[in-house]
């Protein structure tokens, strides 16, 4: 894997973990109204699971293959 490649990926975590942490302040600012809409709540904590999901795959490309 090449520095920059490396870089790309590094960058790209970075971003996700940020867009990971203001839906989840947004979560939190939803579930404290009075009547939450549900829908969206819905969708929006599906984007934050996929987010993590990304995140942890970007994480494993940045590790080395080890010979077993």
């Amino acid at each position: 894997m090449t520095m920059t490649h490396r870089e790309d990926i590094q960058h790209r975590i970075i971003e996700l973990e940020v867009e990971h942490r203001d839906l989840d302040a947004v979560i939190e600012v939803m579930t404290q109204g009075i009547r939450p809409e549900e829908l969206q709540l819905r969708r929006l904590k599906k984007r934050k699971l996929q987010l993590k999901d990304h995140i942890s795959l970007l994480k494993m490309q940045l590790i080395p293959d080890i010979p077993a």
